[in-house]
Formats: structure tokens, C-alpha cells, sequence
């Protein structure tokens, strides 16, 4: 997608060198905006390859409202290793601190917590959750099939009052659904964005989240949208990110995906949704910055 590619390229032309809370600088700009037309095919990147069944396993674990790293472990998906919940495993950048937030399963109350309880007094990741707090994933889906021309159908992950209680304070925020000519758009908020290790993820996960939900209301696929603040290139990054604007975005055309097992979006699993005709460049190796 070239409009990814033009975030970067930007990043790397204008951005300003400053230091970050990982102990790495990165090259940062102040405000962008992603927009792609799902009937364009699906936003998988092809100037790289893109790890479908860890945005998929991931965006499950959201929706389900799952706490416990040890999930994700099971899939194979090691995306949350290095994070714990700070109360039990407080940060730092010390090798004892690491181990102990490696060894920790309890994220605290991240993103699908807040999705599906938001507010309610977080325990511990095996606590049963059932109907507690407020379900506003739930609420999203209800309002989509009765009044979808509400302004009003949006979740929000961002919980000053429980900020304290995740392993990482959420980089996206929160989203909103639109419908407008029978055609269903997500819009999400993004306060800190990593361009080349994150925001690849950032953007297939939300894309998939938007087909899960235009299934589970009849609705076509329309417009993903991120509105994107802090916009980063790590400085080791930097190799990387100029390989792949050497590539060429239009040398492999963008997959689709089919959900042929759906019944619910609340009963999806990663495994149902397959990627069709997703052909890529090399991956690009990045360091994570913990």
C-alpha cells in the first residue's frame, strides 16, 4: 500500500530525533492519517510479509476479553511475552525485572478487558468475568443492528482510572463504526505508533475487525480509518525502513479474506478466517522496543 509506504517516507524526511521511554530515540512526526477502501482488497502488506495468524490470534484474545499471556502462548503467538501486569511484575529495564515480566502470565486489564468489562474491578486473568462491567463491543454490535445510523457506536480501550492495572497503557485507543450507503466503516485512534513494527498490525487487525463485524450485521465492508498521533521510526529501525521503500508496492496485488465458518462474532475463532492470494516481498526483521 503506498500510502503506508508514504507515512514512512515522511517519518524519515521530516521526523525529529527524540529520546523515548524504551531507552531507544526514534524519528517522530506529530500527526498522521491512514485511510484504505476495503473494496480494494485486504490491507495486508506486500512490501513485506505480514504475519496473518498473529494479528488473527491476537484480535481474538481482544474479543474474547482474555487476560492471561498463556493464551497466546498456546497459539504460538508471542507477541505479549515481554509485558505483565505492572503490579505483579513492575517495569524496568534490568534483566530481573525482564525475567520476572517474561515469567508473569497476568496482563491486567489491556484492551479486550476494557472491550468487554470496561471498569469493572480487574482480580486476576482466571477470574470469571461473565456479564460484569460494561460490554461495549457488545453494545457496538447491538446498536449496528437496530439503530445503525447512530453517531455514538464506540469503544474505548483508554481507562484512566485502571492504567495502573495494564501491562501496557493502550498505543490504539479506541474505535468508532459508521455506516453510511449500506456499507460499514471502522475508525480507529492510535496515541503512539510504531511504523514499521506496529502500525503493519495495527492496520490488519482493524481491517479484520471490520469484516467480523459487517458479517456478523449483513453490512458491506466500507472504509478503514486511523487517525494516528505520535508517529514513530525507531532509529534502529531506520536500515529497514528504507529496504522496504526500495520495494515496490505494486508488484504483488492485495489479498482478501473469507470467513466461511461464521456464526458470531463472538464465537470467531483466528482459525476460521483464511487470507486468500497474499504473495509478499521478504520479511523485514525489526527489534521490538520493550
Amino acid at each position: 500500500m503506498q500510502q503506508y509506504l508514504d507515512i514512512v517516507k515522511t517519518v524519515l524526511d521530516e521526523g525529529v530525533l527524540k529520546q523515548t521511554r524504551q531507552g531507544t530515540d526514534a524519528y517522530t512526526i506529530a500527526g498522521r492519517m491512514f485511510e484504505h477502501d476495503m473494496s480494494a482488497g485486504f490491507p495486508l502488506l506486500t512490501t513485506k510479509k505480514v504475519p496473518m495468524r498473529l494479528v488473527a490470534s491476537e484480535l481474538e484474545f481482544f474479543i474474547k476479553g482474555i487476560t492471561d499471556k498463556q493464551w497466546l502462548l498456546d497459539q504460538n503467538n508471542h507477541i505479549w511475552d515481554e509485558w505483565a501486569h505492572p503490579q505483579k511484575a513492575p517495569y524496568g529495564h534490568d534483566q530481573e525485572s525482564k525475567d520476572r515480566m517474561m515469567q508473569e502470565r497476568d496482563l491486567g486489564a489491556i484492551y479486550g478487558y476494557q472491550w468487554r468489562h470496561f471498569n469493572y474491578p480487574y482480580e486476576s486473568y482466571d477470574t470469571d468475568y461473565t456479564d460484569k462491567g460494561c460490554d461495549q463491543l457488545k453494545k457496538v454490535v447491538e446498536t449496528l443492528k437496530t439503530n445503525p445510523h447512530d453517531r455514538r457506536m464506540i469503544v474505548s480501550a483508554w481507562n484512566p482510572l485502571m492504567l495502573g492495572e495494564m501491562a501496557l497503557p493502550p498505543c490504539h485507543y479506541g474505535f468508532q463504526v459508521t455506516v453510511l450507503d449500506n456499507k460499514l466503516n471502522l475508525l480507529w485512534n492510535q496515541r503512539s505508533v510504531d511504523v514499521m513494527l506496529g502500525l503493519p498490525f495495527n492496520i490488519a487487525s482493524y481491517a479484520l475487525l471490520l469484516h467480523l463485524l459487517a458479517k456478523e450485521t449483513g453490512f458491506d465492508e466500507g472504509k478503514l480509518v486511523g487517525f494516528l498521533a505520535d508517529v514513530h521510526v525507531y532509529a534502529n529501525h531506520v536500515a529497514g525502513a528504507r529496504e522496504q521503500l526500495s520495494r515496490d508496492p505494486s508488484a504483488y496485488e492485495l489479498p482478501t479474506i473469507k470467513t466461511d465458518a461464521f456464526t458470531s462474532i463472538f464465537d470467531w475463532k483466528y482459525t476460521d478466517t483464511a487470507v486468500v492470494g497474499y504473495e509478499s516481498y521478504p520479511r523485514i526483521t525489526f527489534d521490538i522496543a520493550v
